[in-house]
């Protein structure tokens, strides 16, 4: 199980890593709102903690989209005008902040979902608007090791704690923005802040499959159990993945 917990995130952010080479930064900021790490960690907090326990966190990861989406925003908001570690600084903190706000006032599944969707709704019309188009960017391997590190020690960390953070808290901190946070300052600081622009408001859209899994578990895993419900929900998740990537297409 930990040999698993150490392999499985970081080979699906490599695959992700080379889809952004192949198709460019708003490919790889679509592919990067799958749960390709919030995912596995489910899975292992199920299998670990049980499918109540799991549901629960599912919740708390749902309603906290919300908080990568502020994390997108402000990050590329702050990059307009300044470098990439205060642009991650900033986001972060609009990270945390939501999380905060989220873990003391624990919306219902519903209401989690409401709230989610909306912020995805709203999100796009947020960003700053870019002169250019952004150009395919090519990842350094430091910058995929990076990728991958993050991944693994995320998903080891929240799993690890998971009974003593509790499930909504570690459903929260299972959408932390690992994959994110890297993706933008990389391509911040080699290719500027309209190619970042771009690949976050990507992310945007990805994020609808997102919350399509985080939904279905939340609803699933206290009847059907480990196997089904993950199941049903990766099925959710891929055909609403698909369907926005079309919806983005036509746009």
């Amino acid at each position: 199980m930990f040999a698993l917990k150490l392999t499985l995130v970081p080979l699906l952010i490599a695959g992700i890593t080379f889809a952004g080479h192949r198709w460019g930064p708003a490919v790889s900021g679509w592919l990067a709102g799958l749960p390709v790490v919030s995912g596995p960690v489910l899975l292992f907090i199920a299998i670990e903690q049980g499918p109540s326990f799991a549901s629960t966190a599912a919740i708390g990861t749902l309603s906290g989209v919300v908080g990568a989406v502020s994390f997108a925003i402000i990050y590329a908001w702050v990059a307009v005008r300044f470098s990439w570690p205060l642009s991650l600084v900033c986001g972060l903190f609009a990270y945390f902040a939501v999380v905060a706000l989220l873990y003391l006032s624990s919306p219902s599944t519903y209401l989690a979902a409401f709230v989610t969707v909306g912020s995805l709704v709203l999100a796009p019309r947020l960003f700053p608007r870019t002169t250019s188009s952004a150009a395919i960017v090519v990842s350094t391997y430091g910058e995929l090791s990076c990728r991958m590190l993050a991944g693994a020690v995320l998903v080891v960390l929240v799993t690890h704690f998971s009974s003593n953070l509790g499930p909504r808290l570690s459903g929260l901190l299972a959408v932390f923005p690992v994959v994110t946070s890297v993706l933008a300052v990389f391509s911040h600081r080699y290719s500027g802040y309209e190619c970042t622009v771009v690949l976050l408001r990507g992310l945007m859209f990805g994020l609808y499959a997102f919350v399509a899994f985080c939904l279905v578990l939340a609803l699933l895993l206290p009847a059907l159990g480990i196997s089904l419900s993950f199941l049903a929900a990766v099925t959710g998740a891929v055909l609403v993945q698909f369907l926005s990537r079309v919806a983005v297409q036509r746009a």
